[in-house]
């Protein structure tokens, strides 16, 4: 299952995202917020952030308009490894090396299509399991 949570700043991305989960039939849970009304992005990227270090979800998107705050609120939570991401290169190499385990980003830099393509990457794209990323990981 997959968290997903955004702040208003990142509401309409999150919809383009849960739209395309849906359509790929990938389980999420919605950490809100649920409209476009001004809220504080530590509210939901916290909420979503437990439930990926719980174990809750597998998984976790954040979404706020830069993807920067909801992504620094995001790694505070113990457990989680949050990248934000700007293009698959990033997030083919945040899972292979770093094995995010959330990822951010902005609904006001990032399109629609752009932010798809992130997601898919990051949902498919396995840890290397190389030892010096298990490593690395491991100091974390």
């Amino acid at each position: 299952m997959i968290a997903i949570g955004s702040d208003h700043g990142g509401y309409d991305l999150k919809q383009v995202i849960i739209n395309y989960l849906k359509e790929k039939e990938i389980a999420y849970k919605d950490f809100g917020c649920y409209d476009k009304n001004s809220c504080d992005y530590p509210v939901f990227g916290r909420a979503a952030a437990e439930a990926v270090a719980s174990g809750e979800c597998e998984k976790g998107i954040v979404v706020c308009t830069t993807g920067i705050g909801i992504s620094m609120v995001a790694n505070k939570v113990e457990g989680v490894r949050c990248a934000l991401c700007h293009d698959s290169l990033s997030a083919k190499m945040t899972r292979l090396h770093n094995d995010a385990n959330m990822l951010a980003l902005g609904g006001g830099m990032t399109g629609p299509n752009l932010a798809l393509d992130i997601v898919e990457v990051f949902l498919n794209t396995p840890f290397s399991e190389e030892e010096k990323h298990k490593r690395r990981v491991a100091m974390f």
